[in-house]
């Protein structure tokens, strides 16, 4: 789950909540217009205005879903009228009213626990004039259990709210440790997990980037460790892979931070010089193979070198984003630079037309 969806979630919660609380009231409206209690029909305004508020806001925030309505003051206001319609109602019944309190106080109730079972402040706001209303029409006659009728759904409400929010902040946790997971999986599956250099995935990842943001002026180097096969034959693929590992830091402590490293194969290496020109990608080229040459690798077998690993480097512009094109002139260099001795820098101007 992403943050996105943990917003879209909430979002459908609130809606949810929204349309039940004014189908209800739009239902309960019907029934008072239609079926008042102790046959005293009484078509009061509050209860049109019930009636036909909640139908329409019900339509209009089913055509327009993202369109938000403010909840708790939807709450309020219709508290309000179910009160001023239980005061208007009670003038007209006999002076023994208390049963047909009880029925609109519970029913007002029952809506806002059904409908605000996640929202403490929206059902408060929802029950507290009826409930006001009902203790000052009854002179307070019945007051403990009107209290008791709204203490219960309020405290069965906070405890549902309490647990959901305790539920929603594990999940909440659970979904950040995911994502942060995720990331973590995603940069891992772009390394190299031997020398903690860029894989091929993530180097392309790398590269679209940074051609998107720029596709002039980067030079493309691609660097191959000298007589490597020859190294491992002799002194074993565990040497082999600590020789990697020391070349590829020697290679990312000699660029800038900006510049892209990435393992290309076994023994090559390939780094992408954003925003550099030719006698800067010379500079790092140089510096890069005098930083390896300093490692001080013992490599008997590339004694018409050196007595130590060495690396050989051929280097070609990126010309827009033409990537296959620079790798190919790039290798062609590389080619020459070692067929020249080794431990050899060879930039793509300096080959002969082909």
């Amino acid at each position: 789950m992403t943050a996105q969806a943990w917003k879209s979630l909430r979002t459908k919660k609130y809606q949810l909540s929204l349309r039940l609380f004014l189908f209800l009231n739009l239902c309960s409206a019907f029934f008072s217009l239609l079926n008042p209690l102790y046959s005293v029909y009484s078509s009061t305004l509050p209860v049109v205005f019930l009636a036909a508020g909640s139908g329409l806001l019900l339509l209009w925030h089913w055509r327009f879903p993202q369109k938000k309505i403010n909840i708790l003051f939807i709450s309020l206001a219709f508290g309000c009228l179910w009160a001023w319609h239980v005061g208007i109602k009670t003038l007209e019944l006999p002076s023994n009213n208390t049963s047909y309190v009880m029925i609109a106080l519970l029913t007002i109730l029952f809506i806002g626990t059904i409908s605000f079972s996640n929202n403490i402040r929206a059902f408060t706001l929802n029950a507290l004039p009826i409930v006001i209303t009902c203790l000052a029409v009854t002179h307070g006659e019945q007051w403990v259990r009107m209290l008791y009728c709204f203490a219960l759904p309020l405290v069965g409400v906070s405890i549902h709210y309490i647990i959901q929010k305790r539920n929603d902040t594990f999940a909440q946790e659970l979904m950040f440790q995911l994502i942060a997971e995720r990331e973590t999986l995603n940069d891992l599956s772009m390394l190299d997990p031997l020398t903690g250099l860029y894989n091929r995935r993530g180097l392309q990842h790398r590269l679209d980037t940074q051609l998107a943001l720029n596709t002039e002026d980067h030079y493309v180097m691609l660097l191959d460790i000298d007589h490597f096969k020859a190294y491992n034959d002799h002194y074993g693929h565990m040497m082999g892979d600590k020789a990697l590992i020391r070349v590829s830091a020697a290679i990312r402590n000699a660029v800038r931070s900006r510049d892209i490293v990435a393992r290309y194969g076994g023994e090559e290496f390939m780094v992408v010089l954003p925003q550099s020109d030719a006698q800067s990608a010379m500079r790092t080229a140089e510096r890069i193979r005098q930083q390896v040459y300093d490692l001080k690798i013992p490599h008997m077998f590339n004694e018409s070198v050196a007595t130590n690993v060495t690396i050989s480097i051929g280097i070609a512009p990126l010309i827009t984003d033409n990537v296959e094109l620079a790798l190919e002139k790039a290798d062609r260099a590389l080619y020459e630079a070692k067929h020249m001795g080794r431990n050899n820098i060879l930039t793509s101007e300096a080959l002969q037309p082909a």
